[in-house]
């Protein structure tokens, strides 16, 4: 069992670690979960790399994780996980200037945008969620296996109980867009690449983990209107009713990357993976509960092989080559 819960904090999860020696490439690392994960990983030692699209909002953040941290070993890189040919240029950039990753965080995302596509014609959510950080790990895979002790963390959500990926119908062309819908199952593909992940390269000692943060407020409800946040809001209130329990406070961004933080190195956790972890443990299997746990098909083996090829068909790559 963690010693931690859901108040821990990055700071208290990783205290007595060390990190020194290892490399850690963070998406999303110029703002909220990210940018808090790369201080509290480069505080014990870490060399982190952070990506985003922005080279200024990196800078910037860069900035503020070696004044945060005492640490000069900040490095950045630019990728749009929206753009394929630009996670391919930053999996290029990273194999040149990098000789490893140690643990690679999948943390960037968006949540609940109206109906957009990324420029390679796939629904927002999905194409960068999912599509975007599936390629970009692909091409760092090189690097994560040249590491040692090493993790992949991909950040999901609470939202993957809303629904189960829609394999038949990815980029809504079929049916009328929901944002909060689509949400919900770019956050079940972030589960089930972990799933895919951990099959396919534990026997190479690299394991995978699905995260859920918890609720925090960060720039990645920018998209929500007033209207939005009181439904979710409400939301939460009837699945905690539902539950029996008191709604949980919202999170600190510090508290909020612990999670994070846990699953890319608690000791408790060698050796295993392929699983989704919430308030620094791994949660059981919970088709019913409405504040916690996994749904069934989130870590369904055969959706996440199902899943696998159908993401190597629409990014036109395969892990393999």
């Amino acid at each position: 069992m963690s010693a931690f819960g859901s108040t821990s904090t990055a700071d208290e999860v990783l205290a007595g670690k060390d990190l020194s020696g290892k490399t850690v490439f963070i998406t999303g690392g110029a703002s909220g979960l990210g940018q808090e994960t790369a201080r509290a990983m480069a505080a014990k030692g870490a060399h982190v790399v952070i990506a985003a699209r922005d080279q200024a909002k990196l800078d910037q953040a860069a900035a503020a994780i070696r004044a945060g941290s005492a640490s000069d070993q900040v490095d950045t890189i630019v990728v749009d996980l929206a753009s394929l040919d630009s996670v391919r240029a930053c999996g290029k950039e990273a194999n040149e200037r990098f000789d490893k990753i140690d643990l690679l965080i999948n943390n960037a995302g968006v949540m609940a945008c109206p109906l957009t596509y990324t420029a390679d014609g796939f629904e927002v959510q999905f194409g960068t969620n999912h599509l975007g950080h599936f390629l970009l790990t692909k091409h760092l895979m090189p690097l994560v296996e040249k590491g040692a002790d090493k993790r992949i963390v991909n950040l999901s959500s609470r939202g993957h109980h809303i629904a189960p990926v829609d394999l038949s119908d990815p980029n809504f062309e079929n049916r009328e867009y929901q944002p909060w819908l689509s949400y919900g199952h770019s956050k079940t593909a972030n589960v089930l690449f972990s799933v895919g992940l951990e099959q396919r390269f534990a026997d190479r000692g690299i394991h995978s983990y699905a995260v859920h943060p918890g609720g925090i407020a960060t720039n990645l409800g920018r998209h929500l209107s007033e209207q939005d946040i009181a439904e979710l809001m409400q939301r939460i209130r009837e699945s905690a009713e539902a539950d029996g329990k008191e709604p949980q406070p919202m999170k600190t961004v510090e508290q909020g990357a612990a999670t994070t933080c846990w699953a890319a190195t608690a000791d408790e956790l060698e050796g295993s993976g392929g699983v989704y972890c919430e308030d620094c443990h791994v949660a059981p299997v919970d088709d019913v509960s409405r504040t916690s746990g996994v749904r069934s098909y989130a870590v369904d083996r055969q959706t996440a092989d199902d899943l696998w090829a159908l993401s190597e068909e629409l990014v036109g790559e395969s892990f393999s080559n």
